[in-house]
């Protein structure tokens, strides 16, 4: 079938940021910042991604011990949140707080946004994208900007304007996801044993649909109340471009999740009168497509603690890749990993060109999909991370507007003078 429309071009912007979620925000944030005109398009109704729409109940660490390592518009939101104390550890989600504070600083930044809008294709042109085609409730429309950042998370943008990508490990597999959840009647006074104490025992009795000895467990959002976030069970072999594979995911986990309430009621303290409230309305997908840049970020760069001469920020958060299969084996194989956890004090370096993406001159990529081997993506993924990616990508934006060149050629001098304006922590920064 062959079906074409006339369409309107609504917008005519410096530059179009695709996803709202914290790469998002922080790209739109920044290159507002800097005078350009900016256009946030989210598919759903909130800024924040995983964190508010996918009920991720944490932020992993901000800082490693001795230096704010996402600062920036990363550390403007720690210090609002959670305080300016450097404590090397996780910060429980306030989804309300969150999403109150993401609305007034983009409407601070004078960035104009978009909810329920989608992009679905682009135009591209001599190595160029032209407009973004985008679908909302009353329309179908175009926009036009002369630069792109794709914060989509799964390199949406990017593959639409012919980007090429990696997926999962050697046989396309990626590691499981997981239908984050809400919980009411805990505890945390009592709950002191590890949540999947006692898991294998429960297996034994019928529990579970699926065998599965990681429970990373239910955290605390409120004390007094009694609520909790869950990180709970998992959805194995999901293809997240694969809206078949998706639904199905939907389906096993609400079921599985659901099983998880007489296991925390029957075996862990402090969980006896546990109740789900309810499940996010998005599979929390931990590992997507890995675009394609003018950079890869590699495993070695974790393991030496790369410095690099184009480097827009440092980060320091363990390989964190989830056993690929509900077995005795993949849970060692995920120990491994994880046995690789730095030290106070120390991180690795993120080079720009892991956000410029091939075969494209006006797109950034930011977020979990930036060009990396799948090790460094399982520590680049988490949210922190992508405040640094989506703060560089939006300053660079603006770079190649100012100085009229191409992603490819950006000024990455210019980037870094402007990132440290900005508080970004650059400390092998050399004039």
């Amino acid at each position: 079938m062959i079906y074409s429309k006339e369409l309107k071009v609504l917008y005519d912007v410096d530059v179009l940021v695709a996803g709202g979620g914290p790469a998002g925000v922080a790209a739109g944030i920044s290159a507002a910042r800097q005078g350009k005109s900016v256009l946030i398009l989210e598919q759903h109704g909130t800024f924040g991604g995983m964190a508010t729409v996918g009920m991720v109940p944490e932020f992993m660490c901000f800082d490693d011990g001795v230096n704010l390592l996402s600062s920036g518009i990363g550390g403007e939101i720690k210090s609002a949140l959670f305080g300016d104390e450097l404590d090397f550890k996780c910060y429980n989600i306030r989804v309300e707080d969150l999403k109150a504070l993401y609305d007034k600083m983009v409407i601070e930044s004078g960035a104009k946004f978009l909810f329920f809008s989608k992009i679905v294709d682009v135009v591209v042109k001599d190595g160029k994208i032209e407009y973004a085609i985008v679908s909302s409730k009353k329309e179908i429309y175009a926009v036009k900007a002369k630069f792109f950042i794709d914060c989509t998370g799964d390199g949406d943008l990017s593959v639409k304007a012919g980007a090429d990508f990696e997926y999962g490990d050697e046989n396309g597999l990626a590691m499981p996801a997981t239908l984050c959840s809400f919980w009411s009647g805990i505890d945390f006074e009592k709950k002191t044993k590890p949540d999947g104490y006692k898991i294998g025992d429960a297996y034994q009795r019928g529990f579970f649909t699926q065998f599965d000895l990681f429970l990373p467990g239910i955290k605390e959002v409120d004390r007094t109340s009694g609520v909790g976030g869950g990180n709970i069970g998992h959805a194995y072999n999901v293809d997240d471009t694969s809206e078949q594979c998706l639904t199905d995911a939907m389906i096993l986990s609400r079921k599985v999740v659901k099983e998880y309430e007489r296991y925390y009621r029957e075996y862990v303290p402090g969980c006896e009168d546990a109740n789900l409230c309810f499940t996010a309305n998005i599979l929390g997908v931990r590992e997507g497509r890995r675009i394609e840049c003018d950079y890869k970020m590699k495993a070695t760069d974790y393991l030496k603690r790369a410095v690099f001469e184009d480097e827009i920020g440092r980060y320091n958060y363990p390989v964190d890749i989830h056993p690929k299969a509900p077995d005795e084996e993949s849970l060692k194989e995920f120990d491994k990993y994880t046995s690789t956890r730095y030290e106070r004090g120390e991180s690795y370096g993120i080079s720009l060109k892991c956000l410029i993406v091939k075969k494209v001159d006006n797109l950034f990529v930011a977020g979990k999909c930036i060009c990396s081997e799948r090790e460094l993506q399982a520590s680049m993924r988490v949210m922190p991370c992508c405040f640094i990616t989506g703060q560089a990508a939006g300053v660079a934006t603006t770079v190649c507007i100012d100085k009229e060149t191409s992603s490819h050629s950006v000024d990455y001098k210019e980037v870094q003078r402007r990132l440290i304006k900005l508080g970004a922590h650059l400390p092998n920064f050399k004039e």
